[in-house]
């Protein structure tokens, strides 16, 4: 069996792995997985160099390069980052943690060199451009430290608390911290999550669900990644609950329910 075709078993299983086109660039991509156990092991001279360069070759709207990104070393900034983000151990294990920011205080800046306030900023679409913008660089990243033999996890944490991480990193206003992301070899191998078929994702034209293909097939995906996370060692509900209980109500946000008040102390997404 081709690799690509491997690969789509184990992301989709075997019932619901579409056709893809052989590639190495798309085995590279579906071989993706999340790495949260990294090895006492420093990476070589150039990484983060590489992986920015990598960043900055990804699309950003209008070429306003609306983002930044900060290499955190100080191993007690990265403990007081982890322990703002449920104490996530790879935080501080991780041999390079980067925290991705949305930023237009540089064109703040550039704009102050001709006594110009900008007023779009303060717009909910420029924090879109930034948000965008950064999740775009990011992945890229993630693309190229793969690429080098490498695994990553996005840190989405960090949001939970993001006036003491903005306050933590010493952002200055219009700037905040989208995510973070830890780099490093692994210590642990881990397997491919399943995802959902492209029968529940896909659609044509027009948005349109199956009222009766749709819970049918996504009982059949919840007993993939029930599987999958047996495997795995790991005691984790149906993913239909993990739906619900995340989005039922703030309890869950952790915290995050407070970043639009964050957001506007920032001079972002005030209209």
């Amino acid at each position: 069996m081709p690799a690509t075709a491997t690969l789509l078993n184990q992301r989709y299983g075997a019932e619901h792995a579409t056709p893809a086109l052989d590639n190495p660039i798309i085995e590279h991509l579906l071989n993706h997985r999340s790495l949260r156990s990294y090895a006492d092991r420093p990476l070589p001279p150039g990484t983060l160099e590489t992986l920015v360069a990598a960043a900055q070759s990804a699309a950003t709207s209008s070429n306003l390069q609306a983002w930044s990104v900060i290499e955190v070393r100080d191993p007690r900034r990265r403990a007081r980052l982890a322990a703002l983000a449920n104490n996530q151990a790879h935080i501080v294990q991780a041999p390079l943690f980067l925290v991705w920011l949305a930023d237009f205080s540089r064109a703040q800046r550039i704009a102050d060199t001709q006594d110009i306030q900008l007023q779009a900023p303060a717009y909910f679409d420029s924090l879109l451009v930034g948000s965008i913008d950064a999740a775009l660089a990011a992945q890229n990243a993630v693309i190229a430290a793969e690429a080098l033999g490498l695994g990553t996890v996005y840190i989405g944490a960090l949001r939970n608390d993001l006036q003491a991480v903005i306050d933590e990193l010493q952002l200055p206003p219009l700037v905040y911290p989208v995510f973070g992301l830890c780099v490093g070899y692994a210590a642990t191998q881990t397997a491919i999550k399943p995802r959902l078929p492209q029968a529940v994702t896909v659609h044509r034209d027009t948005y349109q669900v199956d009222p009766q293909q749709e819970p049918r097939l996504i009982r059949q995906y919840e007993a993939l990644a029930a599987e999958f996370s047996q495997a795995q060692g790991q005691d984790t509900p149906p993913w239909r609950e993990q739906v619900i209980n995340r989005l039922k109500d703030e309890s869950a946000l952790h915290g995050r329910e407070r970043i639009a008040a964050t957001l506007n102390a920032q001079r972002l997404a005030l209209r």
